[in-house]
C-alpha cells in the first residue's frame, strides 16, 4: 500500500437484531487526489449498499475541493455474523483490503461518559485550539474562561429563572383569545427506549394543551420502537402516528409528519430531545401579542444523560447576515403551516442541516416584522455519543448540507457570491461580488501624529487590493513640520486621490468628519482612525460588497490591539453603561461566542474607527451629531441608520490593527470626564430602549463584560 493511499474507518457498528452492519469513514489518495471504488466481497453477504458524500473535515485536512465526495457509508446485510466480511479499496495501482468481524462490533447500550472519557474530550479541544491560535493566544482564552463564571452560574440562573407558577400560567392560558393548534413533528428512527420516552412525555407536561403530537417513523429496524410509539398514540388523542413502509431518512420522515399535521403552526422537535413545561405557553403567549408572526424561535441549551443542562445558546434577534454565517435559529423552532406546505416541507439531499435549508427557504416567504424571538430556554438538545451536538467532527455531512443551502439561498435571491466553509464546523463565509467598483473616500482625521499617519496610510496604500479610492486628511490644526512633508510625499504618490483638508477648530471629532466628508467625491464613505494599520488586503472590497446593498447601514471592521486581542468586534448597547465592545480582549483566531467571531454578525452599532457607509445615506442623517464631541457619536449615527430600517453589519474578514487612544489620550481630566458624563446622558436619554434591550444581544447575558457570560439575576449586571 502507498502511504498517499488513505482508508480510514471512523465507525464500525452491527446490530444483532437485524444482521445489519454500518461502516462509515472516508478514503482518498492524498497525491492525486482521487477517490477509490469499493467492492464488498460477496461471501457471507445478503446485500450491500455503499453511499459517498462530501468530507468538509478532511477537505479542510488535506486541501481538497470541500465538494469532493471521499466519505463513504457502507451498508451491509449479513448471513452470519461470526464470519468475516471484506471490503476492498480500489486506488489506481493498488487495492487496500479492510476486513471486520461483525459481532465483534455490536452496538451496545449507551453509557453515560465516564469522567476519563470528558478530560480526554476537553483535551482534545483544546489541543485543537492550541494548534489553530497557539501558546500565548490560548494561556489569554484559558485566563478569559477562568474569569467568565462558572457551569454553577448557569444552574444557578436555572433555579433564579424557572420558577413557575404552574395555576397562574394554566389561568392565563385559559385567558388568551387565541388559542392555536400547535402540531410537533418529530421524526423517529430506533431511538432507545428512554430517551423517546422522555421526549414525547416533556410534550404531554405542557402547560399549554391545544398541542397535536405529530410522529413519522422511519422504518426503525429496532422493534421496540413502534409498540412504544403505539402505546402513547392510544393513550392519548392528541398523538398520532403514521409508520412509514420504508427508511427515507429524516426529510422524509418529517414530511411524513407534516402531511398528518393540522395545526396552525408546527414546531421541530428530535425524538431524544425535550421541551421545556413552559414551550408552548410561551409561544402561544407570543401568537396572542401579535396573530400575525409566522415564525418564532427560543433559546436553547444542551441536557446530558442524567438529566444536567448546561451550554445555553442564548440568541439575538432576528439577524439575516448572522443567519447566513449559521443556523442560530435552530430550536424550538415554530413555523406557520401553510408557508411550511406552500414551501414543500424538508428537502431530501440536505439531510443533517435539513432545519437549515428550511429556515432559509421559509424566512424568504415573510418579512422581519413576523419574526419573533423569545428569550427563554424553551428547547433542551439532548447529549448523546453519536450526537452532533456531541461530537460535530462525527457528522460533516451536516455541514456541508448547510453550505449547499447557504448557496442556494444565495442563489434563489438572485444575488453574486460564493459560500465557503468558515473557520468552525457549522460556520459559513459568503463572499458577495462588488458589482461596481465605486469611489471610496477613505476620511483620518489627525491632528499631528505623524508615526500613526504614515503607518496608517502606508498600509493602505500596500495592502489594498480596491483599487478605486481617495484618501482625504481631515488636518485638525497639525503645527509639526513633518506632517506637511508627509502630506507632499502621499500627494505626489497619489496625486488628487489624496487630499487633505484643513479643519483647523477646537477638537469635535463629529464635526471634524462632517466637514472632512462635504468635499468627498466617493459613492462610500470609509471612516477611519489614525491610529489604524490594514491587516487583510481585501478589507475594503469586503465592506463595499455589504455597503453596496440597499438593506445594509453601516459596516465594521475586526479590530485587534497590538498584541492581536480583540478591541472591537461589534457594539453591545448597554454593555458596561450606555454602550460596550462585545468578544473584548479575546485573542485573535478565537471563534468566540458560538462561532461569532468567525463569521459575519448584525449587529446595532458599530466602531467609526473603521466604519464604511454610503454617502448619500451619510447626508441624509445630516452626519454625525456634534453634540457629541468624543464619544458615541459613531453609535449615535449607526442607530439612526438602524431606525430607518438598514441593518449593520460587522464583518470578520475585515482586519485592522487599532492603537487606540494613542493620539488624544484617556478620560483622564475632570473637563473630559464631565464631557464623558453628558454624552453618556444623552446616549441614555435618546436611546434608553436600546440600552435596556439590544436586539442584537440577549437579556440573559451579562451587561458587565463582553465575555458573553450569564447575566447576574441578583443585581442585573
Amino acid at each position: 500500500m502507498a502511504k498517499n493511499e488513505q482508508v480510514c474507518i471512523d465507525q464500525c457498528k452491527f446490530q444483532l437484531e437485524t444482521n445489519q452492519l454500518e461502516i462509515r469513514g472516508w478514503a482518498l489518495d492524498l497525491v492525486t487526489k482521487d477517490v477509490p471504488t469499493i467492492t464488498v466481497h460477496s461471501e457471507n453477504v445478503t446485500s450491500d449498499k455503499i453511499e459517498w458524500y462530501p468530507r468538509s473535515d478532511v477537505a479542510a485536512a488535506h486541501k481538497t475541493s470541500a465538494n469532493l465526495q471521499m466519505g463513504f457509508e457502507v451498508t451491509i446485510k449479513v448471513e452470519n455474523p461470526d464470519e468475516k466480511i471484506s471490503l476492498d479499496f480500489h486506488f489506481s495501482d493498488h487495492t487496500q483490503n479492510e476486513s471486520f468481524i461483525p459481532r465483534e462490533n455490536i452496538v451496545k447500550v449507551s453509557k453515560q461518559p465516564s469522567q476519563i472519557q470528558n478530560f480526554y474530550g476537553k483535551a482534545r479541544k483544546g489541543l485543537g485550539y492550541l494548534k489553530r491560535n497557539g501558546l500565548k493566544n490560548t494561556l489569554r482564552r484559558i485566563k478569559l474562561e477562568q474569569n467568565k463564571q462558572s457551569d454553577e452560574s448557569y444552574q444557578q440562573w436555572i433555579v433564579e429563572n424557572e420558577n413557575w407558577d404552574a395555576e397562574a400560567i394554566k389561568a392565563e392560558i385559559a385567558a388568551f383569545d387565541y388559542q392555536p393548534v400547535i402540531s410537533i413533528l418529530m421524526p423517529v428512527y430506533n431511538v432507545e427506549e428512554k430517551w423517546l420516552e422522555k421526549c414525547i412525555e416533556s410534550v404531554q407536561n405542557q402547560f399549554y394543551p391545544n398541542w397535536e403530537l405529530c410522529m413519522a417513523d422511519d422504518h426503525s429496524t429496532d422493534e421496540s420502537v413502534r409498540p412504544l410509539l403505539e402505546k402513547y398514540a392510544a393513550q392519548d388523542s392528541r398523538i398520532k402516528n403514521v409508520f412509514r413502509s420504508e427508511n427515507g431518512h429524516i426529510s422524509k420522515a418529517t414530511n411524513s409528519a407534516l402531511e398528518i399535521a393540522t395545526g396552525e403552526f408546527v414546531a421541530l422537535l428530535d425524538n431524544d430531545d425535550e421541551l421545556a413545561p413552559i414551550a408552548l405557553y410561551e409561544v402561544a403567549k407570543r401568537l396572542n401579542e401579535n396573530a400575525n408572526l409566522d415564525l418564532i424561535y427560543s433559546d436553547e441549551d444542551k441536557i446530558d444523560m442524567t438529566g444536567k443542562r448546561f451550554d445555553p445558546a442564548f440568541k439575538p434577534d432576528w439577524s439575516p447576515d448572522l443567519l447566513l454565517g449559521t443556523n442560530y435559529i435552530s430550536h424550538l423552532g415554530v413555523y406557520r403551516r401553510s408557508i411550511m406546505e406552500k414551501i414543500g416541507g424538508f428537502r431530501v439531499g440536505y439531510e443533517g442541516s435539513q432545519d437549515y435549508d428550511l429556515v432559509l427557504r421559509f424566512t424568504e416567504q415573510t418579512t422581519a416584522e413576523r419574526i419573533a424571538h423569545i428569550p427563554q430556554i424553551l428547547y433542551y438538545w439532548r447529549i448523546l455519543p453519536s450526537s452532533t451536538a456531541a461530537d460535530q467532527s462525527t457528522k460533516s455531512y451536516a455541514f456541508d448540507a448547510g453550505l449547499k443551502a447557504v448557496q442556494d439561498a444565495i442563489n434563489r435571491r438572485g444575488i453574486e457570491a460564493t459560500v465557503q466553509h468558515a473557520a468552525g464546523n457549522g460556520l459559513y463565509d459568503v463572499d458577495y461580488k462588488v458589482l461596481s467598483e465605486d469611489l471610496v473616500s477613505v476620511i483620518i482625521p489627525t491632528r499631528n501624529g505623524y508615526d500613526d499617519v504614515k503607518r496608517c496610510v502606508d498600509s493602505i496604500i500596500e495592502k489594498t487590493t480596491y483599487s478605486n479610492y481617495e484618501i482625504i486628511l481631515a488636518d485638525n490644526g497639525s503645527d509639526q513640520p513633518e506632517m506637511q512633508e508627509l502630506y507632499a510625499g502621499y500627494k505626489k504618490q497619489l496625486d488628487d486621490r489624496f487630499i487633505v483638508e484643513s479643519i483647523d477648530i477646537p477638537f469635535n471629532y463629529s464635526r471634524i468628519n462632517n466637514l472632512a466628508a462635504k468635499v468627498a467625491k466617493g459613492k462610500y464613505l470609509l471612516f477611519l482612525n489614525n491610529d489604524t494599520e490594514v491587516i487583510t488586503p481585501e478589507w475594503m472590497t469586503k465592506m463595499v460588497s455589504f455597503a453596496q446593498f440597499k438593506r445594509i447601514g453601516c459596516v465594521g471592521a475586526k479590530l485587534y490591539y497590538p498584541n492581536n486581542t480583540i478591541q472591537h468586534a461589534g457594539v453591545i448597547l448597554g454593555m458596561g453603561g450606555a454602550a460596550g465592545h462585545g468578544h473584548h480582549t479575546f485573542p485573535r483566531g478565537d471563534f468566540g461566542y458560538f462561532g461569532k467571531l468567525e463569521i459575519n454578525v448584525d449587529y446595532l452599532a458599530v466602531t467609526a474607527a473603521c466604519l464604511m457607509i454610503r454617502a448619500k445615506d451619510f447626508a441624509e442623517l445630516k452626519g454625525f451629531d456634534e453634540e457629541l464631541t468624543v464619544a458615541f457619536n459613531d453609535v449615535d449615527l449607526c442607530l439612526r441608520e438602524y431606525e430607518k430600517g438598514h441593518n449593520n453589519v460587522w464583518l470578520h474578514g475585515v482586519e485592522l490593527y487599532h492603537f487606540e487612544s494613542q493620539s488624544r489620550g484617556y478620560e483622564n481630566t475632570p473637563e473630559k470626564q464631565a464631557r464623558f458624563e453628558k454624552e453618556t446622558k444623552y446616549m441614555e436619554d435618546t436611546w434608553t430602549s436600546y440600552i435596556e434591550n439590544d436586539p442584537y444581544y440577549n437579556p440573559n447575558l451579562t451587561r458587565s463584560g463582553g465575555d458573553f457570560s450569564v447575566r447576574k439575576r441578583k443585581n442585573l449586571n
